[in-house]
């Protein structure tokens, strides 16, 4: 028995197709926790358990932990708590209900960055290290999947490419780092969960094809959308103030600004891309597939 956290979002709705399609090849059945199961897929609801609710509900991960022999552990930020609250508070819940139940495995997403001189400094991610310690220390066999920002996050710049041809970060133009698409992590996340034949507590990292700075993306759409694409990017100080303005937590905002600025200082660049940590989707392609649809429709 598997059991899928957030099997409607950005990498869960990539993931549960893989397993409901591999599944019955490996003997293995299929349980999901949804707070709206009518956002599944019918002919996915169907052939997978399904238990309503949140899984940063106590009760919800005791019965859906119950007989379970892997979990898929995603945490959906909520931007209304401290990052504290919102990783590692969020999955307290979880962890306790994981030595309960006996489960033997877990794969979570979470983020690079692990060991490098910025890690305790990095806000969100930081918070996301102090998860998996959280799970880890509940003795089960744990793989963090540490993934770099994804390609997905540009969608939200969909509207200002279209109208301004204009995306913004508050990195430098030119610091490359890791990129990756939610599909590959899902990928990875798959093969996991189905051969459980790994022990212990590791990290595996995701880092896509190459690295790209935002000089390189924007070249790359402008290629890609036939339509100029620059890059602007925006003080630390605008993006706290712009995400307060949005009604963020105080403490979450801070949070995502100190990410970014790990992240141009070089968090993500700590981990070397081999044959077993690149994965294949190019932002040519998912530019292709998905950012160019989005931005002219």
């Amino acid at each position: 028995m598997i059991v899928i956290t957030a099997p409607t979002g950005n990498i869960g709705r990539h993931l549960l197709p893989l397993l409901v399609e591999a599944a019955p090849a490996h003997g293995e059945e299929l349980r999901v926790i949804v707070r709206d199961p009518a956002r599944l897929p019918d002919a996915v609801r169907e052939r997978v358990e399904v238990v309503a609710g949140s899984h940063g509900d106590a009760d919800v991960v005791d019965r859906a932990f119950e007989g379970a022999d892997a979990v898929f552990w995603l945490v959906p930020p909520d931007s209304s708590l401290s990052p504290e609250d919102a990783y590692r508070g969020f999955t307290g819940p979880a962890a306790k209900a994981l030595v309960a139940h006996g489960v033997g495995h877990v794969v979570g997403v979470s983020t690079l960055g692990r060991g490098t001189p910025a890690a305790d400094r990095a806000g969100l991610v930081t918070a996301s290290h102090a998860m998996d310690d959280l799970i880890a220390g509940s003795g089960v066999a744990y793989r963090a999947l540490a993934n770099p920002s994804f390609f997905e996050n540009l969608l939200e710049e969909a509207g200002s490419i279209r109208e301004k041809g204009v995306f913004t970060d508050a990195v430098r133009a030119d610091r490359k780092a890791p990129l990756v698409a939610v599909a590959d992590i899902a990928s990875v996340a798959s093969g996991l969960l189905l051969e459980r034949s790994w022990a212990g507590s590791d990290s595996v990292p995701v880092l896509g094809p190459q690295d790209l700075s935002p000089e390189d993306l924007a070249r790359i759409m402008t290629e890609q959308l036939g339509r100029p694409v620059r890059y602007e990017r925006r003080s630390f100080d605008e993006l706290y103030a712009e995400l307060i303005g949005y009604g963020l937590d105080a403490a979450f905002a801070q949070g995502v600004v100190d990410m970014k600025r790990a992240k141009d200082e070089g968090l993500d660049a700590g981990v070397a891309r081999t044959p077993d940590t690149a994965s294949p989707t190019t932002f040519e392609e998912w530019c292709a597939r998905t950012l160019g649809p989005a931005v002219l429709s």
